[in-house]
């Protein structure tokens, strides 16, 4: 795959993607050592808990010194308040634990900016395959140098589905409503996927790689840069309820055509 060049960044995202490779060369390092510990007897578990907040105090010391006073909201620390109230960045710093967990190289970082409550910047960074995805308000989507646009597909039945169930879910009324919607799915789509990285079911669905996704309870730091990228790629992020998905974790992406549709079978 070939790399961009730094200078197509605006100084925003040269200062995220800067960030993020950082980061990424860290945990790449770590999945190499994760892929040996996967075999011995003491397994990888608290060494993989070290390699993600390793990589979420990188993120958070580059991003700080590039814009000092910006506020966080990150995965593992939680809200971190800023002199600038107006700006707060949104970390995971690896989405796809489990699978880093087990040696699979599907795994992701994401960084978003919020300004006045708005999303304006974001970055996924797919490690393994060293593909960073892009985009700024107003200024398109982009996987490295070429421009995204989402899948134009108009019937569901045609359509590639992406989905997760995330872990606060897999009990109780959340996996039920979980197993509902997707038996819903699954019938009335071509197929449906469940790859374990929500951040990178977004960047996909803004690479015209799946045509929608849908997934409910996320952190805000799951959702929050792949839905910017599906958007700025001509697709459509929304609450499935109708709420933000902000608050609610909830989020439906797809193109115009097939949301309708898609929110339908959600929603049953």
């Amino acid at each position: 795959m070939k790399r961009a060049p730094m200078a197509q960044y605006s100084p925003l995202l040269t200062v995220m993607v800067a960030a993020v490779r950082k980061a990424g060369r860290q945990l790449s390092r770590d999945f190499g050592e994760v892929e040996q510990l996967q075999v011995s007897k003491k397994g990888p578990g608290d060494f993989v808990s070290a390699a993600d907040h390793k990589a979420e105090q990188t993120l958070f010391e580059e991003l700080a010194k590039a814009r000092p006073g910006y506020g966080f909201l990150m995965e593992e620390r939680g809200v971190v308040e800023g002199t600038d109230r107006t700006h707060r960045w949104i970390v995971d710093p690896l989405d796809g634990t489990t699978n880093f967990l087990h040696g699979f190289a599907h795994f992701s970082i994401s960084v978003a900016l919020e300004r006045e409550k708005e999303l304006v910047a974001a970055v996924v960074y797919d490690v393994a395959k060293n593909e960073m995805f892009t985009a700024e308000k107003g200024r398109g989507a982009y996987l490295n140098d070429r421009r995204l646009r989402v899948a134009g597909r108009t019937s569901l039945g045609e359509a590639l589905i992406v989905t997760g169930i995330a872990a606060k879910n897999r009990q109780g009324a959340g996996k039920g409503q979980f197993l509902q919607e997707y038996d819903r799915m699954i019938a009335a789509a071509a197929d449906v996927r469940r790859l374990g990285s929500a951040a990178l079911d977004l960047a996909y669905v803004a690479a015209g790689r799946f045509d929608g996704y849908w997934e409910r309870n996320l952190g805000a730091w799951d959702i929050a840069a792949g839905a910017l990228l599906v958007r700025e790629a001509g697709g459509f992020a929304r609450e499935i309820d109708g709420g933000d998905f902000m608050d609610t974790g909830s989020v439906i992406a797809t193109n115009e055509r097939l949301l309708p549709l898609m929110t339908k079978v959600v929603r049953g």
